[in-house]
């Protein structure tokens, strides 16, 4: 295991093992064949080739898609085809900020291929190279990465909030974080990948806030999402990313972002230049 390692770890799969799924001539996501086939059912709402995926053209408006989209999913998470529903909105669209085709099911997302946005917080103390950060473990009924590692505060980006609305809200449920505190978080880069997970595809665009904490905050958990918390020396994270995979796997690549822009990582290190690129990769599978 190394730095490095945990960047290849989110590779994407070959495109063809994807059909393109597209909404008005725009590719928006990427389906498998298997998952494909339950929605060739739903002839009013999805048109399915053996090329292609298209959203039905007689949806012609944002509401119409979401809740013909909607309908859908319900019958198929009864079926146990879209497991762990959130009751969370989240747009589908092209890029951050560009309008929505329509909102979708979270928990549905990566079944189809969608990008999808997020906010990760790095929690820490004191001064380089005195600095301690603040780990987080995923609490053990979590339905993705149960007990492993984590930001302070890291969350999933939902329709309707802006990306510090979402910071504040994620602070104060995941580690009591007042909101005066919260809005102090600097936004600092973006974390991009595409890679094969068991909940499906994910094609994800982290943005990034370092929050330098006072050296007398102790986070507590207040959803139930963490099992708890650790205050580290920056050393250890380096040596725990590095050396294993106890971090989940995008905590992992947003806390190697954090060691390189803190000088942790210099540029003399063998990988440094694939790391640098590969916390960017494209989040396509090559159709546009």
């Amino acid at each position: 295991m190394s730095f490095y390692d945990r960047i290849l770890n989110c590779r994407p799969p070959p495109a063809k093992s994807y059909r393109p799924f597209l909404v008005e001539e725009t590719v928006v996501g990427y389906i498998t064949d298997v998952f494909t086939g339950a929605l060739a059912e739903f002839k009013d709402v999805f048109a399915v080739s053996g090329e292609e995926v298209r959203l039905s053209d007689g949806l012609g408006t944002h509401a119409d898609r979401t809740e013909a989209v909607d309908r859908v999913l319900r019958i198929l998470a009864e079926r146990g085809l879209v497991p762990n529903w959130r009751d969370e909105a989240y747009p589908v669209g092209i890029a951050f900020g560009a309008p929505s085709f329509f909102h979708m099911e979270r928990a549905a997302v990566p079944l189809f291929g969608v990008l999808a946005f997020g906010v990760h917080v790095n929690g820490y103390t004191g001064q380089d190279p005195e600095t301690r950060m603040w780990v987080g473990k995923r609490a053990l009924d979590k339905p993705i990465a149960p007990g492993e590692l984590d930001q302070i505060v890291a969350g999933g980006q939902p329709a309707g909030l802006s990306l510090m609305e979402n910071v504040i809200k994620e602070s104060a449920e995941e580690a009591d974080i007042p909101a005066d505190l919260a809005a102090k978080a600097i936004p600092v880069s973006t974390v991009t990948y595409c890679m094969v997970r068991p909940e499906g595809l994910r094609r994800d665009v982290l943005f990034n806030y370092d929050l330098h904490l006072p050296e007398d905050f102790e986070p507590i958990n207040t959803d139930g999402e963490a099992e708890g918390f650790y205050l580290w020396p920056i050393e250890k994270v380096m040596q725990t990313v590095n050396d294993t995979d106890e971090f989940k796997f995008n905590c992992a690549m947003v806390a190697i972002d954090f060691l390189i822009r803190h000088g942790h990582i210099q540029p003399d290190h063998p990988d440094y230049v694939d790391l640098v690129s590969g916390l960017r990769a494209p989040t396509s599978l090559g159709r546009s």
